[in-house]
């Protein structure tokens, strides 16, 4: 495939945009590749990291390895999710609290689009797709509802499970990783690592996420080839299931103290917009509505440009 340098930006422009996902915990990085058309290609190229890459290294040399493993892509890619997670992460934890019901508003405006959207992608419908649709939301929604571990475990096996454990959750639509962190009780450690530049910790962390991102992006390429439509119903599934994380009137059930000592939410549950005094009703709907109508024109966009 032949782009161009104005392709390129793009491509990072959506990984900024999965970046910007990644930092709230609720929403998915994965379910922002899908929706701008680089889902499978971004599972494509992670799962040709693999033994044969070295071979074909040792044989024909970079730049074939550089073209097997579509490495133009992905680093537009990454590096649109590192300056997204540098530059919006303050941006978003500031909204997150200060602003809460606006920005999950916007949020689940995108993310409801975002369940059309995937479920349009299905080309047949039948019993059993609609049965792990539902499945799929049903499994979404318990792992919305889970209490998040309060005792943290920093042992090095421990980290590096979580971290493989999460970082597919982060590539699959509708879960979130960071959110996977905070139920396992690894987000603190982790967090904590990253700030005390604990490099040890980082690495095995590290490691975890590269073999988890290796393992689950073929499993996930293989489900695509032989089962799309099933496969794409569970995710559809996913994406409803965690609405319920993303619903913006909660109410918080227990506190957590961070790294830095403040109290922020640990448990919430859903609750009705009209059981707040302050519930921003009217700005949190004209919020969601601009979320679910950027998804219609990035469709829009997408068709056009086939």
């Amino acid at each position: 495939m032949n782009r161009t340098i104005k392709d390129f930006v793009v491509i990072g422009l959506k990984g900024m945009a999965m970046g910007a996902a990644d930092v709230v915990p609720g929403v998915s990085g994965g379910t922002i590749a899908f929706i701008s058309g680089i889902y499978e290609e971004l599972l494509t190229s992670i799962s040709n990291v693999n033994f044969s890459l070295i071979k074909t290294l040792k044989s024909q040399g970079i730049k074939a390895a550089w073209k097997q493993v579509n490495g133009s892509f992905l680093v537009s890619l990454f590096i649109g999710i590192f300056v997204s997670v540098v530059s919006l992460a303050k941006a978003i934890k500031w909204m997150l609290e200060n602003e809460p019901i606006l920005i999950w508003s916007f949020f689940f405006g995108l993310v409801l689009a975002s369940i059309i959207y995937i479920a349009k992608q299905i080309e047949k419908w039948n019993v059993f797709t609609f049965v792990l649709l539902v499945l799929g939301a049903i499994l979404a929604y318990y792992i919305t509802t889970l209490n998040p571990l309060v005792t943290e475990n920093s042992s090095s096996l421990f980290l590096f499970l979580a971290a493989a454990l999460a970082i597919c959750a982060m590539i699959l639509p509708g879960i979130s990783g960071a959110f996977i962190l905070v139920l396992l009780g690894a987000y603190k450690p982790v967090l904590a690592a990253v700030n005390n530049r604990d490099f040890t910790t980082i690495a095995i962390v590290g490691a975890g996420a590269i073999v988890g991102l290796l393992t689950f992006s073929r499993i996930l390429k293989w489900l695509f080839t032989n089962f799309k439509n099933y496969t794409l119903a569970v995710l559809t599934g996913f994406i409803i299931g965690s609405l319920n994380k993303i619903w913006p009137w909660k109410e918080t059930l227990t506190w957590r103290t961070n790294s830095h000592g403040v109290k922020v939410p640990l448990n919430q549950q859903s609750i009705s917009p009209f059981s707040f005094e302050n519930n921003q009703l009217l700005l949190a709907i004209v919020l969601a509505v601009v979320g679910f109508g950027l998804i219609l024109l990035l469709e829009k966009l997408a068709v056009k440009k086939e």
